[in-house]
């Protein structure tokens, strides 16, 4: 069986642009769900296209043909966990983003839903690591349960179980009473 004729490197840059083009916003919003402000966000997108560049060619013969969504994100997962596991050797402050509220709103129904939506990012942040991604990448990507399975290397039954039981332990946080100061 002979290999299928290799591209050039003009056609693979282009096939590579149109790749960024189309998965920009998605490898950027999981990067900002996982890491929670711009700037961090932004170089773990700058990091996930540079290593999907390197690895393109090779990334192409293996899919057979499958869409490369799941290993983008699959690459901006590793990159996230190492973003974490570096910052835990070296513990620094974090400056409070503040892009999140561009222009206060007066009205009280706004107020309810941003503290609504602060409550369960903040019950987000709570689920472990594998939960929290499936459910990044189910709710903030719009990932089906099959490409969340090659995003994160599970069976699709497997995945199907783990976001289940993220959205119940979500659930249960999210509704669990604020202590009394």
């Amino acid at each position: 069986m002979s290999d299928p004729p290799s591209r050039s490197k003009a056609e693979l840059d282009r096939e590579f642009s149109e790749l960024y083009r189309s998965h920009l916003r998605d490898v950027y919003s999981y990067a900002y769900y996982r890491v929670g402000n711009h700037h961090d966000a932004e170089d773990l997108t700058e990091q996930t296209f540079l290593q999907a560049y390197r690895h393109y060619e090779r990334a192409l013969r293996e899919s057979d043909g499958r869409p490369l969504r799941p290993w983008l994100i699959r690459i901006a997962h590793n990159l996230a966990a190492n973003f974490y596991r570096d910052r835990a050797r070296k513990p620094q402050a974090a400056i409070e983003d503040a892009g999140l509220i561009s222009a206060p709103h007066t009205t009280e129904t706004l107020v309810e839903g941003r503290e609504e939506l602060e409550e369960i990012l903040a019950g987000v942040q709570q689920l472990p690591d594998d939960r929290r991604e499936a459910l990044i990448m189910r709710f903030a990507l719009g990932m089906d349960n099959r490409e969340i399975a090659r995003a994160l290397g599970r069976s699709d039954g497997a995945t199907k179980v783990l976001l289940h039981r993220a959205i119940k332990q979500l659930e249960g946080i999210v509704s669990q009473p604020e202590p009394s100061a």
